[in-house]
């Protein structure tokens, strides 16, 4: 049976979710769909790009992504549909797949993309503003169902790309930016285990905090405890023990943490 993933901003008050899975088993009755998320702050497509890339790994291959985060509708940005290696995507062409992309590409794996501009896999009436019920979730349904990606739309050669911040190496270890804030308050890095191979980590430092060393898991301290570590994605996170870092230390999306390396 067809697995299919939704991703939005749309929050679960308005029934939008609910509207298009219905169109989604409208067409492909037999589809499974998992949600990944429906609080991604509104427009943030790079926190949407963020959660798409951490999740999709997961899932067994010929999955559809569909993702909705997409403040340009009904603009002149593309909505698309791509096979990026085992998986699909459908959605808006605005650098949500920015990050699997990348991965998939690292990986040497098959990358195709289409412009969804084949009107008879819409449905019949078109809202300027809602492309996620009369475009996405048909075409995503479709796509499940078995119809080719090529007979989807024309092919195209690229797609629009965000431009995610690296950690700048210096003298002393890395200059990182907070890229994430969780559920739980815990603060996601851009610097993952591979910037730190063979080095170890004397403090982590953000917003006037200082915290020494790494620990493994979050039981290593006592409750209330400011502590730093590799989190399971692989990106070094900063938490509170039982506690809410983001707020404690008044972070944001784009605050520098630096990441001092012993000597």
């Amino acid at each position: 049976m067809p697995v299919i993933t939704l991703l939005t901003d749309f929050g679960l008050k308005d029934g939008n979710v609910g509207v298009m899975k219905g169109v989604i088993w409208s067409i492909a009755p037999d589809a499974h769909i998992a949600d990944l998320s429906h609080t991604i702050h509104p427009q943030d497509i790079s926190e949407a790009a963020l959660v798409l890339a951490r999740a999709a790994p997961y899932f067994p291959d010929g999955t559809v992504h569909m993702v909705v985060v997409d403040p340009g509708v009904g603009t002149a940005r593309r909505p698309i549909a791509a096979r990026l290696g085992e998986y699909y995507f459908v959605g808006p062409d605005n650098g949500v797949i920015t990050m699997l992309l990348h991965r998939i590409e690292g990986e040497n794996k098959r990358v195709q993309f289409v412009h969804l501009n084949q009107a008879h896999y819409w449905l019949p009436e078109v809202s300027n503003v809602f492309h996620g019920r009369d475009i996405f979730a048909p075409c995503t349904a479709h796509l499940a169902a078995g119809v080719p990606l090529e007979d989807l739309g024309d092919p195209l050669k690229n797609v629009f790309r965000l431009d995610f911040p690296q950690p700048e190496r210096f003298e002393f270890g890395y200059r990182a930016q907070v890229i994430h804030l969780d559920h739980f308050g815990n603060i996601s890095t851009n610097v993952r285990l591979e910037h730190l191979k063979g080095h170890k980590v004397g403090s982590v430092h953000l917003n006037g905090f200082n915290i020494p060393g790494l620990v493994r898991t979050f039981g290593d301290r006592s409750p209330g405890d400011l502590v730093a570590l590799f989190g399971s994605t692989g990106n070094l996170i900063i938490s509170i023990v039982n506690g809410n870092a983001a707020q404690h230390l008044n972070a944001s999306v784009g605050h520098v943490v630096d990441i001092r390396l012993e000597r």
